[in-house]
């Protein structure tokens, strides 16, 4: 039975989420706020996913979220009353995979954490890309640059990989939201254009070298003459 962290200082809603939950066939787990969370995150190692609340006290979402990103790529979605653009943009920033506002459908959750799962589940071979200092691998879900783990959101592993899989291919925006993000989703696909963004960051002098942006297009891993992919 996977493990799932609710995390939201509203009792009400950490009992309606986890009821669906169990009926759903997961163990949740209740926390009232992030710095709760993040323990009870450390006492199960084998959580599969957490659902943060952004406005919680002691630790807001936000934070929760950051300081999990500095220890795992577990997926995580992001509860949030307020509809306002700029808590999308934190919540991403912060490392989330998903993002839902209240009030909302249990049902429509339970499905959005069905596809974050599936997406992180379907990575299950042993394959592993390597393009110059960079190796991918797929059975351990893991991405090493010059033998040093890099810490990726879900998201962001799932557009290296989609990317690294298929090199000098363009994929476009609208591609890359329905293959990683689901038809169902309904945010801007400015989405993909932020976490490319980050994920080249976080890559540095390898991500500014071989993501390439396809101006009006989408992106593409560009392989040179002199490199080598396995």
């Amino acid at each position: 039975m996977k493990k799932i962290i609710v995390a939201d200082d509203e009792e009400l809603i950490r009992n309606l989420v986890s009821d669906f939950l169990i009926k759903e066939g997961f163990e949740p787990l209740k926390a009232s706020d992030g710095e709760e969370a993040l323990a009870l995150f450390d006492e199960n190692p084998d959580v599969a996913l957490l659902i943060l609340d952004i406005m919680m006290p002691n630790m807001d979402g936000w934070e929760a979220c950051r300081k999990l990103r500095e220890k795992s790529n577990v997926p995580v979605i992001m509860l949030t009353a307020r509809s306002q653009e700029f808590d999308e943009l934190m919540g991403f920033e912060a490392g989330a995979d998903d993002y839902v506002t209240k009030p909302f459908s249990p049902s429509v959750l339970m499905k959005r954490i069905a596809a974050l799962l599936r997406r992180e589940n379907s990575s299950t071979a042993s394959d592993v890309l390597v393009l110059d200092n960079l190796e991918l691998n797929q059975g351990a879900h893991s991405v090493t640059l010059d033998g040093k783990p890099v810490s990726l959101t879900l998201k962001e592993y799932s557009i290296l990989l989609k990317l690294l899989s298929m090199s000098d291919r363009v994929f476009t925006r609208e591609q890359l939201l329905d293959d990683i993000w689901g038809y169902d989703f309904y945010g801007d696909i400015r989405t993909v254009d932020s976490h490319v963004a980050r994920l080249r960051t976080k890559l540095g002098a390898w991500g500014m070298k071989y993501i390439k942006t396809i101006y009006g297009t989408g992106y593409k891993i560009e392989v040179n003459a002199n490199d080598g992919k396995n």
